[in-house]
């Protein structure tokens, strides 16, 4: 049994990592999750036609997550005039922690559009593990990159990937 379980946790690492590498293309999965309102929202109408999307899988209670978060925000104003970016966060604080969200956002005086996850239907079927958690769509509504965890650097692979993303539909492998 536990040969079967280290097989398939083998196998579910080598898919996560040959899709953020590969270049494998998905569309985005058709799930409620909740604005900051409590308006439930379909996952699967997320869209930008001025350019791609970052989807960013974050907690409260992740400090690389907002860290993240942060970095980005520092830039997220000329990659929006560069290449149209639209940032969607997606708060996995679950119902304990979700009415945390709203002031943790406004205080941080985030421009993104935020929505809360709290039983992880999003999470678990964009296949997201631990959190920080990235994905680079285009204007198709194609998931076309994936990074997770975040160190400083990071977010300067991010800003290029959008750049190849705005120009070609995908990031140059």
């Amino acid at each position: 049994m536990k040969k079967h379980l280290f097989f398939a946790a083998v196998l579910f690492l080598i898919g996560n990592a040959a899709f953020a590498q590969s270049g494998t293309v998905r569309n985005l999965p058709e799930v409620k999750i909740e604005d900051l309102k409590g308006q439930k929202v379909n996952t699967a109408e997320f869209s930008n036609e001025d350019g791609p999307m970052v989807i960013s899988f974050w907690a409260t209670w992740c400090k690389p997550c907002i860290l993240e978060l942060m970095t980005i925000d520092e830039m997220y104003v000329d990659l929006q005039e560069e290449t149209g970016v639209k940032l969607i966060a997606i708060s996995i604080d679950d119902a304990r922690n979700k009415q945390k969200v709203a002031p943790f956002v406004n205080g941080k005086g985030w421009e993104y559009e935020v929505y809360i996850d709290e039983n992880w239907d999003f999470k678990r079927a964009m296949g997201v593990n631990d959190v920080p958690h990235t994905f680079v769509v285009n204007k198709d509504g194609e998931v076309v990159w994936s990074h997770s965890s975040f160190s400083p650097g990071d977010e300067e692979e991010l800003a290029e990937v959008l750049r190849q993303v705005a120009e070609n539909g995908h990031p140059d492998e």
